[in-house]
C-alpha cells in the first residue's frame, strides 16, 4: 500500500507532496483510496462533502467504530501526516481479518478531504462541514491563491458542491472514532516510546495580516517619504517570535504575499498569515494580543493601516476521557515490555479531524514516534517497525472496542 500510494502527488523537485483538494493529485489519493476498499470487499461510500468511506458491516448500523485519517498535503508536505493513519486503518483491518475476529459492531476507515486547507486557507474543511461547524455560506465563499471557489473546484472534480452541508445523522450512528497519526515533535522519541495517546489539542487560529502602504518607485523615494508596509510587517515576524518564546507558545508567519511585487517597487499591500497555538486559551489571547499591539505601534510610526482577520480557530479540544482510558487499558494490558509503565499520553499543537468531530462522537487519537519531530516537510519520517507497532495498536484498539 506504501509503495502505491507514495508517488501520488510528489513533486519531483522538492520530494515534498503536492495533493490539494479537489485537484488531480487529490482524484489519484481518493481514487486509491477506493481500490483498496473494493479489493477488501467493503462497502464504499462517499459522503455528501466529499468524505470518502469504507465500510464493514452496515453503513446505517448504530454505535460505529470509525478510523480515519487524510490524504490530502501541506504544499511540499511530508509522506506520512495523514497518509500513515488511513494506510495503517487498511493494514490494521487485514491484521484484524488474520485473527479471525467476530466483529459485532460496523466498522468503517474513512479519508477525510482538505484536512490541511493547504488549497482554500481554511483547514478541515471537510470534517467541519460535517460537524456542521463550517456553513455551506461560509464554504461556498473560501477562495483559491487563484480565485478559484470551492463550488467551482469541487464541480471540475466531478462532485456536487450544492449537497454539502452538516450530516447529523452519519455522526449520530458513530460510537467511537479513533485516529492514527505521526507525531509532530519528538516527545515519544525522547521517552522511548513507539506509540502514544492523545490528551488534548492546544487551542490554535490563524489570522490575516493585511498591511496597507503607498506604492512608490524604489529608488527615487526618499526613505522618510515612504509608507512602506513591508517594515510593519517584518516587526509583526518579530514580535511573534518574541510574544510566542515570552509565553510558551508558538506564533508563526508562513505565508505572505505582496502588492505590486516588483523588485524596483515599494509594496502598497503586504499580507501576512499567521498561524499562533498554546497549551491553554488565556495564553493565545495573550500571545495574539501582543502581536496585534506590536503590529499597530509600528504601523503608526510607518504611516501603515494594519487590518487584521481571523480566518479559523480551534478551542482546546479534550478528548474523551472515558474512550481515552479504555484505549490505555488495552494498549497497557498486554504489553510486557515497559517495565510496568502504562502508554504515554500526550498533549500536541497540530489540529486533526478527530479534533473537530470531538464534539459531536466519542474521539481519540494514537500517535506513532517521529524520530526526528520533523512535519509538514518532505523530511518528515517515521520507521518501518514504529509504523508496524502502530498498526498492531490500532489493531488491538479496534479488537476492543468492535469486537466485543
Amino acid at each position: 500500500m506504501w509503495r502505491d500510494l507514495a508517488p501520488l502527488g510528489r513533486d519531483a523537485d522538492s520530494g515534498g507532496y503536492r495533493r490539494y483538494a479537489w485537484t488531480a493529485a487529490d482524484a489519484d489519493c481518493r481514487a486509491w483510496f477506493r481500490g483498496q476498499a473494493e479489493l477488501r470487499g467493503l462497502t464504499y461510500e462517499l459522503d455528501r462533502n466529499g468524505n470518502q468511506w469504507a465500510w464493514l458491516g452496515d453503513p446505517k448500523g448504530a454505535d460505529a467504530v470509525v478510523t480515519a485519517s487524510h490524504l490530502d498535503s501541506v504544499p511540499d508536505g511530508g509522506a506520512f501526516d495523514g497518509p500513515l493513519g488511513v494506510v495503517s486503518s487498511f493494514a490494521a483491518l487485514d491484521e484484524l481479518r488474520g485473527r479471525g475476529v467476530t466483529f459485532t459492531k460496523p466498522l468503517a476507515i474513512g479519508n477525510f478531504g482538505d484536512e490541511e486547507g493547504a488549497r482554500f486557507g481554511l483547514a478541515c474543511v471537510g470534517s467541519r462541514l460535517t460537524a456542521g461547524r463550517l456553513t455551506v455560506e461560509n464554504a461556498h465563499a473560501l477562495r483559491d491563491g487563484n480565485g478559484v471557489s470551492l463550488p467551482h473546484a469541487m464541480e471540475q472534480a466531478g462532485y456536487d458542491p450544492e449537497s454539502i452541508g452538516p450530516d447529523p445523522e452519519r455522526l449520530a450512528r458513530i460510537g467511537a472514532f479513533v485516529e492514527l497519526h505521526v507525531e509532530q515533535g519528538r516527545a515519544l522519541d525522547l521517552s522511548g516510546d513507539p506509540v502514544g495517546i492523545a490528551s488534548a489539542i492546544w487551542p490554535h487560529g490563524r489570522w490575516r495580516y493585511d498591511f496597507h502602504g503607498e506604492a512608490n518607485h524604489a529608488g527615487t523615494t526618499r526613505l522618510v517619504d515612504r509608507r512602506d508596509p513591508m517594515l510593519t510587517y517584518a516587526e509583526t515576524v518579530l514580535a511573534a517570535r518574541r510574544e510566542a518564546e515570552l509565553a510558551g507558545a508558538v506564533a508563526t508567519f508562513g505565508k505572505i504575499s505582496v502588492e505590486p511585487n516588483g523588485v524596483n517597487a515599494i509594496p502598497s499591500l503586504v499580507r501576512g498569515w499567521l498561524d499562533s497555538r498554546a497549551a491553554d486559551q488565556s495564553t493565545l489571547d495573550t500571545v495574539i494580543a501582543g502581536i496585534e499591539q506590536a503590529a499597530r505601534e509600528r504601523g503608526e510610526r510607518d504611516g501603515v493601516d494594519v487590518r487584521v482577520t481571523r480566518e479559523s480557530f480551534t478551542p482546546v479540544v479534550e478528548f474523551e476521557h472515558a474512550l481515552r482510558d479504555e484505549l490505555a487499558e488495552i494498549l497497557g494490558a498486554g504489553d510486557s515490555g515497559r517495565d510496568g509503565r502504562g502508554i504515554p499520553v500526550l498533549g500536541t499543537g497540530a489540529g486533526h479531524d478527530a479534533g473537530i468531530l470531538s464534539a459531536s462522537v466519542p474521539t481519540a487519537m494514537l500517535f506513532v514516534r517521529n524520530p526526528t519531530g520533523v512535519s509538514h516537510s518532505p523530511a518528515e519520517h517515521a520507521r518501518e517497525d514504529d509504523c508496524l507497532a502502530g498498526v498492531t495498536a490500532l489493531a488491538d484498539v479496534l479488537e476492543g472496542l468492535a469486537c466485543r
